[in-house]
């Protein structure tokens, strides 16, 4: 029944032909604990409201290991995500991938979900939560991973990120606003998500408020009323307010902020160094203690025995002393490097950026009930991509429920849709 309509809503000539017909076909992916359970079901609670029972939704999730080994596991995977989408009402297929690694495995999802059609555009996923106290790196790396494949696909992406405060399809909003703010010009899907969400009866009685960000220089007036010519032809109903930056001098604080952060990662190098060293001379101790023993079982005379202990005694204590030595003066430099380091000019320039923006966001939307935001890409040099992760926390500091979204850049919308 659902896929009967489906069909009829991508094929069939809408009757008002000034509406917005793009609406995006979901990929959610979700992920699982050690139970084989979803950790966030909320992501796949958001993915109904916004498709409100129209269009296209495939849930995906990756098990990591060797499919021969793992057949059971993701057969039992799959019943249960089936079970939580029709709890939540979902309507689409779910599709387990199991690979060695989980970024082989997202990436196999992004590319071969779907078929003809019925193929997903928009990818949702969550933000990795506590990523800043974690010593494992790959959880991060993977978001990133996952945000360059999907620009790389051209798909959509939306990022919810505290997914955790997202409303269940039980709650109901009497009030409030969903708003976005419109800081790239990327084709209009920032104005077409909210449009959408209204659509559900959880959202139905939120109003919708539209920010744009305006330089000096620009005609904030002309800006306004353009963009209230263009929400009116779209039929969308929303109050718009074109909100003026000035350029200011980067503060202490944000010079303090943007220090902090590649101290942070200056400091998770040495960290992980040391875990490296600390693994290597545990490894040594194991190899003396197992040389011990050998030459204690392969030996009858206990003279020698103790000759040749005494031998490897003063040699792995003169190799341990060495490493030992070599391991404190790294460590020394290390520190002072971390005391005298000077943070980097375009650093301090993004970091600006994100905080003056996160101050005015904060200023007019501490109250929203969703905000949605332009994601920037991640940077061409993977170097850059725990700062990355560090200007996106600062970006959406003190909001409750955010939405990135990172136009794939097929979604245009404009009034000759």
């Amino acid at each position: 029944m659902w896929l009967k309509e489906f069909t009829q809503s991508v094929f069939s000539p809408h009757p008002f032909p000034c509406q917005p017909l793009y609406r995006p076909q979901l990929l959610v992916l979700l992920k699982l604990d050690e139970d084989l359970h979803v950790k966030h079901p909320r992501l796949l609670t958001f993915a109904s409201q916004l498709k409100a029972g129209k269009g296209l939704t495939i849930v995906g999730s990756v098990i990591v290991g060797n499919f021969l080994e793992n057949y059971g596991e993701a057969l039992a995977a799959e019943q249960t995500i089936k079970h939580l989408m029709e709890a939540e009402k979902v309507k689409g297929f779910c599709q387990l991938v199991v690979a060695a690694k989980l970024r082989e495995g997202i990436s196999h999802l992004i590319q071969s979900c779907g078929l003809g059609g019925m193929k997903h555009n928009t990818v949702v996923m969550g933000w990795p939560n506590g990523w800043r106290q974690s010593e494992d790196a790959r959880a991060w790396k993977t978001f990133i991973g996952t945000v360059r494949v999907t620009t790389a696909a051209h798909l959509a992406l939306l990022v919810a990120k505290n997914i955790s405060f997202f409303p269940s399809n039980v709650e109901q909003f009497s009030e409030g606003n969903i708003d976005v703010w419109w800081i790239v010009h990327d084709g209009g899907m920032l104005m077409l998500l909210p449009f959408l969400l209204k659509q559900h009866k959880v959202w139905r009685k939120c109003s919708i408020r539209i920010f744009t960000v305006a330089q000096l220089e620009d005609n904030s007036i002309q800006m306004k009323k353009d963009l209230a010519t263009f929400l009116y032809h779209l039929r969308i109903e929303a109050e718009v307010e074109v909100v003026e930056m000035h350029d200011s001098d980067i503060s202490a604080y944000t010079y303090e902020r943007t220090l902090m952060m590649e101290q942070r990662s200056q400091m998770l190098r040495h960290m992980r160094l040391s875990k490296t060293e600390r693994d290597r001379e545990a490894q040594l101790v194991k190899d003396r203690n197992s040389m011990l023993r050998l030459t204690s079982i392969g030996s009858d005379e206990d003279e020698e025995t103790e000759t040749y202990q005494e031998k490897v005694h003063m040699t792995w204590t003169k190799d341990k002393y060495m490493a030992s030595r070599g391991q404190k003066a790294k460590s020394m430099e290390g520190f002072q490097d971390l005391l005298n380091m000077r943070p980097d000019q375009s650093n301090v320039r993004r970091m600006h950026t994100a905080v003056k923006l996160n101050e005015v966001i904060v200023n007019k939307s501490h109250e929203a009930k969703l905000v949605l935001l332009n994601m920037p890409g991640p940077p061409r040099n993977p170097e850059g991509d725990e700062n990355y992760m560090e200007f996106l926390e600062v970006l959406t500091e003190g909001l409750e429920r955010v939405l990135l979204v990172r136009g794939g850049g097929s979604e245009v919308i404009t009034i000759y849709s």
